[in-house]
């Protein structure tokens, strides 16, 4: 996952300690996270750099780490599903039930469940608590390859690369885990092509299995340069993918504005503002999302705001700040995909500010 403007709010969440670890976690924790760096773009189809996207302090991080960084010292208790959530009559409780038949009886839920929310569906219905699916997808690998091969994928940048492909695909080559620096046979890359596909092509071949996934996105990495040509077409025939169409879920949307039950119940993260990912955002907002949730938290507790006004100013800032994203990732993604408006597209233009100070510029 990439970490940039959010890194502020992550670091004032984390206790100095586990901060001064974040290193750590990193896809290679062996490389200091450079101060200033960039997000190059290439023509992936003729390897010319088109642009060099600055990025400061752009940590790119391991999700399975990060996330045991920050559990420690938290009281959680894994394989829980939601099932429904009630409210005391006096407005001071909300219970949260779930499917094994327990149940937690808290003042305030956060669903924080991602863009497939339980949470968000039991506030909203099964219908508008849905995400919108996208005419775009994307066939993902994690591949790794002889230390000759590894080196040679590396060499492009040792974490981070973008390709704009002019048949209409977006491509990304990532380091996933480079943990042991002297054995590169060892290190994981990460890499994905997107592309347009009408709903109707998505749900015709919903039916594919990983090797049909597989010769496809062969297919389409036969019309790129190194490093996507090659890093694709050394994958063994029963290499694992992944597939998935993209999908958003804008919080600013009417019909998706959710009853807080005067602040015992909220939406963080992408389970409030579900966004495609070229332009690396959804991170940095879910960190901020939880950055002020605690601000607000601390208000109830002080006896400094009511908890139904301490949440609605959250919820008001949150769906502000991060609804825009939605948007504008959502066009940057169609932008990207589209070779006549590419250079227009906001990541092109703005780089990865956030939303709200590009509209400000």
């Amino acid at each position: 996952m990439g970490l940039h403007w959010g890194a502020g709010p992550l670091q004032a969440l984390l206790p100095e300690e586990q901060w001064s670890r974040i290193q750590s976690v990193q896809v290679d924790p062996n490389e200091p996270t450079a101060e200033q760096d960039a997000l190059n773009f290439l023509n992936g189809q003729s390897g010319e750099a088109m642009a060099s996207i600055p990025a400061r302090y752009f940590y790119r991080l391991r999700r399975r780490k990060l996330r045991a960084l920050m559990e420690q010292g938290l009281d959680i208790r894994y394989g829980k599903r939601l099932q429904n959530i009630q409210y005391s009559a006096d407005g001071k409780h909300a219970t949260a039930i779930f499917e094994d038949g327990s149940s937690i009886v808290a003042r305030i839920i956060v669903g924080a469940d991602g863009a497939r929310s339980t949470t968000r569906r039991v506030l909203l219905g099964p219908s508008r608590g849905e995400v919108r699916r996208l005419p775009y997808c994307a066939t993902f690998v994690q591949a790794q390859y002889s230390a000759e091969r590894a080196r040679y994928l590396r060499q492009f940048h040792p974490l981070y690369i973008a390709g704009i492909n002019p048949a209409g695909y977006f491509s990304f080559l990532g380091l996933h885990d480079a943990t042991d620096r002297e054995r590169p046979e060892t290190w994981t890359f990460f890499f994905y092509i997107s592309w347009h596909s009408s709903l109707q092509e998505q749900r015709e071949t919903a039916g594919w299995g990983n090797a049909q996934r597989l010769a496809q996105v062969k297919k389409f990495a036969k019309t790129y340069t190194d490093p996507w040509k090659s890093a694709f077409e050394w994958l063994p025939d029963d290499q694992q993918v992944w597939y998935m169409g993209l999908s958003d879920f804008d919080p600013r949307d009417p019909s998706h504005r959710w009853d807080n039950h005067g602040g015992r119940v909220t939406l963080a993260g992408d389970a409030a503002h579900a966004m495609t990912y070229q332009r690396g955002q959804g991170l940095n907002h879910s960190i901020t999302d939880a950055a002020n949730l605690v601000e607000a938290v601390r208000r109830i507790v002080s006896g400094e705001a009511t908890q139904a006004d301490a949440i609605k100013e959250y919820e008001d800032e949150m769906i502000a700040r991060a609804g825009s994203e939605v948007g504008l990732s959502t066009v940057n993604t169609a932008m990207l995909h589209d070779w006549h408006k590419v250079l227009q597209s906001p990541v092109m233009t703005s780089g990865m500010q956030r939303s709200t100070e590009i509209k400000a510029n």
